[in-house]
């Protein structure tokens, strides 16, 4: 069975193929910049590649490049549509109304569209490619939504309900759900298999970190508690969102500035975080060049990311009573080798014995340990692989069909 795998996020569209019949990757290409400029590349499982600038206004144009490149050209690895047999989607937000993978139906997608202001740089993308696979594929081939709050579901109460009149949470389900599920859920089990040992015996912190960025704290196999809340703004800084930040200051803002509700949404949504604070933009290549030139403002953004994830991986080795490893995921986490130097050395009091050469060559794809034998606590990188997870998940419901 060849599944193709569809992640939207905010600005970027990923996929693979994938054959699951031996979970061998067939292709897998990124178009990133998508509503900006626009750039896709990719690869084949034999070894071909791609690379070329594409104008990306939104995510229908980005899968039909897709499509493109999939179907013609020197890397090409379909001879017909048909041969895929089912598609699996990422989908950031299912609330209260999904708490597990489902088959897409019409239900499904006003379930999806009814939560699109809980998660409005997201959802919108998804049902775009949604939308998209269905006029391409047609109504015969299955289609799955993998949700990401759904490996988020274990969190106790203490962690998930905020402490607003109760009243709320019964009457509109105002709670924490968290995001990047099935990223979380990769690498902690990766992490738990690279340690030799019981994922139910580790305690694990997560992080991936990307322009969108979320920290999970994982004990015994289960989410203990999640940065991300009811919608994906929540946490730390990221590339346009605030994170976590006092609520007095929106009141007082919308009281100076006559900001609407929607107004409001934009700005701490889409243009807060690194760019806001930055000025310069949301990729950290960009900031970082920035910062290299000397411009402060650069500079104080990706101090203030790294600042506020070292408070969270402290926070989260409280709140299990311990830590056993530390992983780096996401566009960041897996490529940055002076944001993940300052993160582990400034943490050394939780006992991690930072090795800075290994650090310098778990970068781009590579998966390794960066802290030496004997650390107390052990930090790894492991490319995430959100889109084998929902392959799988997408492959089991179609096969009980």
């Amino acid at each position: 069975m060849k599944i193709l795998v569809v992640n939207c996020g905010s600005s970027s569209l990923k996929y693979q193929l994938i054959d699951m019949a031996n979970e061998k990757q067939i292709a897998k290409g990124i178009c990133e910049r998508i509503g900006v400029s626009g750039h896709i590349e990719g690869t084949t499982g034999d070894g071909r590649s791609f690379s070329y600038d594409a104008a990306l206004p939104d995510h229908k144009i980005a899968f039909e490049e897709v499509k493109k490149v999939l179907l013609e050209g020197e890397c090409k690895v379909l001879n017909d549509l048909s041969e895929v047999r089912a598609i699996g989607h990422r989908v950031v937000q299912g609330g209260a109304l999904f708490n597990k993978s489902v088959l897409i139906d019409d239900e499904v997608i006003k379930g999806v569209e009814s939560l699109v202001d809980l998660a409005p740089l997201h959802n919108p993308a998804h049902l775009q490619g949604i939308y998209a696979c269905m006029n391409v594929f047609g109504p015969n081939v299955p289609e799955v939504a993998v949700f990401d709050n759904a490996f988020h579901s274990t969190m106790p109460p203490e962690a998930y309900i905020f402490p607003i009149p109760y009243e709320y949470y019964e009457k509109y389900k105002i709670r924490r759900y968290g995001f990047h599920g099935s990223s979380h859920r990769f690498v902690s089990e990766r992490c738990a298999q690279l340690m030799g040992r019981r994922i139910e015996n580790l305690k694990i912190v997560t992080c991936h970190i990307g322009s969108g960025a979320s920290i999970t704290a994982i004990k015994h196999g289960k989410v203990a508690d999640t940065s991300m809340g009811l919608t994906p703004l929540d946490g730390f800084i990221m590339g346009t969102r605030t994170g976590a930040i006092d609520p007095s200051v929106i009141t007082y803002l919308q009281a100076k500035e006559g900001w609407t509700p929607d107004r409001t949404n934009d700005i701490l949504n889409k243009q807060s975080g690194v760019l806001g604070v930055s000025g310069v933009g949301i990729d950290d290549r960009d900031v970082r060049a920035a910062a290299n030139q000397g411009d402060r403002r650069a500079r104080l953004a990706r101090e203030i990311q790294r600042y506020q994830i070292r408070k969270f991986i402290g926070s989260y080795a409280a709140a299990m009573e311990g830590i056993d490893a530390v992983v780096f995921t996401g566009g960041i986490g897996e490529n940055v080798e002076d944001f993940r130097a300052d993160i582990c050395v400034k943490l050394k009091f939780l006992g991690i014995d930072f090795d800075n050469d290994a650090n310098e060559i778990y970068r781009f794809g590579k998966e390794g340990e960066i802290t030496r034998p004997n650390s107390k606590v052990r930090v790894f990188i492991i490319p995430t692989n959100e889109e084998l997870v929902i392959a799988r998940d997408t492959k089991d419901i179609v096969e009980a069909l």
